[in-house]
């Protein structure tokens, strides 16, 4: 029989839990493609061909012909740096048209794979809806923020009024500006009553609004199928982690522990995910000094590697069995 083969997706600088799936794939007994795309186009080939009723998927990697239609299961775990250096080769002009096209035919590529994939380019489009998120949250019957997200002055003071109290902004993705080569990561704020004044910039780039709520505690919870980690933390310890704990998320790395969910939220987030149509999630929680539980989001791609460390590599162990159990036989 031959070796089941998994095709991971992801990049060149990608953090161990790749190392650590890849290794327990391979002690079942599969073979594991790597695909990093920040080699391709320059170091990697990928051909899609359909001649004569045969369909071919080809990925050259360092000399080795890897055919993807054969594949088991697929993990699209990451997609960064798409093009690596390209841009210091192309002239600018056809670099970005080239972009457009690399980034077309490896997604075009995962989407049309015919074996189970877990995550795809279009199941992260649809969840970067913060709004669906909250929605199926309370669909659930989790508790969430109030929530204004605007590009109008007017109303977000009409939000701000009606909250009564606190309000944090944030943007709904994740991104950073560049300021003389400078990296600056866009973090969550709060929004002081002397800022209400002074909103008309949000007319240019809408921001999502939302009520403070004090924190007891934080909670990452990563889910893989059914089954469930959770760990929490003490953000408040830290003066910069108060409203954002990945502020100093270095700082705080070992602090977080297991966290034991009442089955109650146990049972709701699951059922969030299955609305949602995921497998994989990693879901922000606060619970307030009161032991409510507001849900704040799911990342489809979510990172967990540090809490990965402190569960003996479970949760990379159970994404493993997740593709090899899930893919076509």
């Amino acid at each position: 029989m031959s070796k089941k083969k998994i095709l991971i997706v992801t990049h060149s600088r990608d953090n161990e839990c790749i190392g650590h799936v890849t290794r327990f794939l391979e002690e079942a007994g599969a073979e594991v493609v790597r695909f990093n795309v920040d080699l391709y186009p320059l170091h990697h080939t990928l051909t899609t061909s359909y001649v004569d009723g045969d369909w071919k998927i080809t990925l050259h990697t360092d000399g080795v012909a890897h055919e993807l239609e054969s594949l088991h299961a697929a993990w699209f775990r990451r997609a960064y740096n798409i093009t690596g250096d390209l841009k210091d080769i192309l002239d600018r002009e056809f670099y970005q048209a080239a972009v457009g096209e690399i980034r077309q035919t490896i997604f075009g590529m995962i989407e049309g794979l015919r074996c189970y994939t877990l995550g795809r380019p279009a199941t992260y489009r649809r969840l970067d809806s913060k709004e669906q998120q909250l929605l199926v949250a309370r669909e659930v019957g989790l508790m969430i923020p109030a929530t204004c997200i605007s590009n109008d002055a007017n109303d977000i003071r009409a939000f701000m009024d009606r909250v009564g109290g606190p309000v944090i902004t944030k943007m709904q993705s994740s991104f950073a500006i560049y300021k003389e080569k400078t990296e600056h990561v866009v973090f969550t704020n709060q929004l002081e009553a002397a800022d209400a004044d002074d909103l008309e910039s949000v007319q240019y780039c809408p921001m999502v609004f939302q009520e403070k709520i004090e924190k007891k505690r934080e909670l990452r919870i990563t889910i893989i199928g059914e089954k469930v980690f959770a760990f929490g933390v003490d953000s408040q310890q830290n003066e910069e982690a108060k409203l954002d704990w990945r502020k100093e998320g270095v700082a705080l790395i070992d602090k977080w522990e297991p966290f034991a969910l009442p089955q109650e939220i146990h049972q709701k987030l699951l059922r969030l995910m299955s609305i949602l149509q995921i497998e994989y999630g990693a879901i922000d929680i606060i619970i307030d000094p009161q032991d409510n539980y507001y849900f704040l989001e799911v990342n489809a791609a979510g990172e967990y590697f540090w809490l990965d460390r402190l569960c003996r590599h479970e949760i990379s162990q159970a994404i493993a069995g997740w593709l090899l159990a899930q893919g076509k036989n």
